[in-house]
C-alpha cells in the first residue's frame, strides 16, 4: 500500500487549528457587522482573490453540466446554510464553543447515512468511536447548558448549520469529483455568495465597524478558513473515508474553546473539559484505520 503523502499526513492538524479558530474569530468579526453581510463580504474578497489566481493558472474546468451543479449545491449548503446559519446563531448569543459543540455532533449524522447515501461501510469499531463522541458531546451541552439554551432561536440555528455541513459533506463524498482546488472554490463560494447577498440586502443594514479587530477577523476568515481549511477539507473527503474525515470535527469544540477562552472570555466548566476528553477519545478510535486482512 503506496504511503500517504506528506501534506496529506499534516492536512487534519492544520485544517483543526485554522477551522476551530474560525468560531471565535467569526463571533468577533459580527460584533461589528451584521451576519449575512459580514458573510457576502468575506465571500466576495475570497472571489476577489481567487479569480486573479484563476486567470493566471487556467484549471481545467468540469466538462459536464452535472459537475458544475453538484459543485454549486455543495457550495450553497456549506457556504450558504452551514456558515449563515452558524453566523446567525453568533448573533443571537450562543458561544462560540456552543456552536462548534452543536455542530460537532456532524459524524453521528454521517455515520447514520453514510452507508446508505455514500456506499461507505461503518464498522463496529468506528460505531463505538462514535458514541464516545457523542457521549462527549453530551456531556459538554450538559455541563454549559444554562449558557447556551438561553438563545433558543440561536440554538436552532446551530442545529440548521449542524444538517447543512451533514448533507454538503455526503453529497461532496457521493457527487464530487477531483476537480482543481481553485475552480471548486470558486464555483462553490460563487454559489455561497449568491445565497447570501441577496438576503443580506433585503433584511439587513450591510453597514460595517471598520477597525483592526474587524480587519484582522476578516483577513484570517478570507484566507485561513476560505481558501486553506475548506481546500484541505475537501481533499481529505475525496482521499478518505467520509466518517472518519468527519470524526475530526469532534476535536474542533476543545480547540475552539481553548481559542474561545482568551479571546472573547468565554469559560469551560471542569464537567465540560471531561466531555472534550471523551470526545476526543472517540475521535481517535473512530480514526483507526482498519487492520490489513
Amino acid at each position: 500500500m503506496p504511503a500517504k503523502p506528506l501534506w496529506l499526513l499534516a492536512a487534519p492538524v492544520i485544517f483543526l487549528l485554522l477551522w476551530s479558530g474560525g468560531f471565535s474569530v467569526a463571533k468577533l468579526g459580527i460584533s461589528h457587522a451584521e451576519p449575512l453581510s459580514f458573510l457576502s463580504l468575506r465571500y466576495a474578497l475570497v472571489l476577489a482573490l481567487l479569480l486573479p489566481i484563476a486567470l493566471v493558472l487556467r484549471p481545467p474546468l468540469p466538462q459536464r453540466g452535472a459537475d458544475w451543479a453538484h459543485l454549486a449545491i455543495v457550495g450553497v449548503l456549506i457556504q450558504s446554510f452551514y456558515f449563515g446559519l452558524s453566523y446567525i446563531a453568533f448573533k443571537a448569543g450562543v458561544s462560540a464553543g456552543g456552536v462548534a459543540i452543536i455542530v460537532c455532533l456532524q459524524p453521528i449524522l454521517v455515520g447514520l447515512i453514510a452507508p446508505r447515501f455514500a456506499g461507505e461501510k461503518v464498522g463496529l469499531l468506528r460505531w463505538i468511536g462514535l458514541a464516545l463522541g457523542l457521549a462527549g458531546a453530551g456531556t459538554v451541552i450538559a455541563s454549559r447548558s444554562s449558557m447556551e439554551f438561553a438563545h433558543p432561536l440561536g440554538v436552532l440555528a446551530a442545529v440548521g448549520a449542524l444538517f447543512a455541513i451533514t448533507v454538503g459533506t455526503l453529497w461532496e463524498k457521493r457527487f464530487g469529483r477531483s476537480h482543481h482546488p481553485v475552480t471548486s472554490n470558486l464555483v462553490q463560494y460563487a454559489a455561497g455568495l449568491a445565497g447570501t447577498l441577496p438576503v443580506a440586502l433585503a433584511f439587513e443594514s450591510f453597514s460595517f465597524e471598520w477597525n483592526l479587530p474587524f480587519a484582522a477577523a476578516l483577513a484570517y476568515l478570507v484566507i485561513g478558513n476560505s481558501i486553506i481549511a475548506m481546500t484541505l477539507l475537501l481533499a481529505m473527503i475525496r482521499a478518505g473515508e467520509v466518517s472518519r474525515v468527519s470524526s475530526l470535527f469532534y476535536l474542533v469544540p476543545p480547540i475552539s474553546a481553548l481559542i474561545a477562552w482568551p479571546l472573547l472570555g468565554e469559560a469551560i466548566p471542569p464537567l465540560g473539559w471531561a466531555g472534550f476528553a471523551l470526545a476526543a477519545l472517540g475521535v481517535a478510535i473512530a480514526s483507526r484505520s482498519p487492520a490489513p486482512k
